[in-house]
């Protein structure tokens, strides 16, 4: 019973097991070739050798997440940090979906000599930060009313169309808005090519939520979105106004027309008029009148008994 304990305990000290989505990378201080081995071990039990040591790399697609708040990633503050064009500071959280090629594990490790884990927590989400940020020095939070316009004036010169058919938010440059994912792309494109090189596939970088921009910079941008939103109301009501009264024009005008066709018509054909009057006479006239006289020719419509 004993020894049946002991090879249990030395069975279970010295192996390793290797789930499924995972692959295996041994090291070991003696041999032929000490120090990371090149071949990564697959999924199964395999046995740890004296001086051997397995670590257990991940290859299964996870997405992490960089948030100020803490969640299953990590418990402590990971949000991205950078800033615009003028240095105004800003964060954000940041969602990276990836997985470590099985062919790759062995030499990823050797590099970095890191459990990804804290290959992601270190220098994976450092160059998340780095890349955003390259990005995002580029354009300002929000373009100032000179930049729309010049902006404006050259869509339209390229389209050969009006300027102010362009519009005033014509400025694809700013963080606020559709600007902020073109920024997000630009940045997981160079992420992506360098981190493929290494062994790891990214698929997918974007914005968790809103960027949080400080204090006052926040208040101007939700006192811009009410003003515009102001601002579309009141086209709104003035194109609802403007197609009210063209309405009404249009059926005055359409009124006026079918008058003077009738009345047209009615002066060619003088017979019908006095057919209408006919046709509504109720048969009676007045009191000591002998003859009733109908229309304008002055002709007798009936003789009174």
């Amino acid at each position: 019973m004993a020894l049946a304990v002991l090879a249990a305990f030395t069975v279970n000290s010295c192996s390793r097991t290797v789930e499924s989505g995972e692959v295996g990378i041994k090291t070991t201080k003696f041999g032929a070739n000490p120090g990371v081995q090149p071949t990564e071990l697959p999924p199964g039990f395999h046995l740890v050798g004296i001086g051997e040591r397995i670590i257990v790399y991940p290859t299964r697609q996870r997405t992490y997440s960089y948030t100020r708040e803490a969640n299953s990633d990590g418990k402590q503050n990971e949000e991205i940090c950078f800033a615009d064009m003028n240095g105004l500071q800003m964060c954000a959280d940041v969602n990276l979906t990836l997985k470590v090629r099985e062919n790759m594990a062995a030499d990823l490790y050797a590099k970095w000599r890191l459990p990804f884990d804290d290959l992601l927590d270190g220098q994976i989400r450092n160059d998340v930060r780095s890349y955003i940020a390259k990005e995002t020095e580029k354009v300002p939070v929000a373009c100032s009313m000179l930049q729309k316009a010049t902006t404006a004036a050259a869509t339209a010169a390229a389209a050969n169309v009006d300027p102010a058919s362009v519009g005033e938010d014509a400025c694809p440059g700013q963080l606020i808005g559709t600007g902020r994912q073109a920024v997000i792309q630009r940045a997981f494109a160079n992420l992506q090519r360098k981190w493929a090189i290494e062994g790891v596939d990214m698929s997918q970088m974007e914005w968790v939520g809103t960027i949080r921009y400080p204090g006052p910079v926040a208040e101007a941008i939700t006192a811009r979105a009410q003003a515009e939103q102001a601002t579309l109301a009141t086209r709104q009501k003035v194109a609802q106004a403007t197609a009210e009264a063209d309405r009404q024009i249009a059926e005055a005008r359409g009124l006026a027309e079918s008058t003077r066709l009738r009345a047209q018509a009615l002066r060619a054909n003088p017979e019908v008029l006095r057919q209408q009057e006919i046709e509504r006479w109720n048969g009676m006239c007045p009191l000591n009148v002998k003859t009733c006289i109908v229309g304008g020719d002055a002709k007798p419509l009936v003789q009174a008994e």
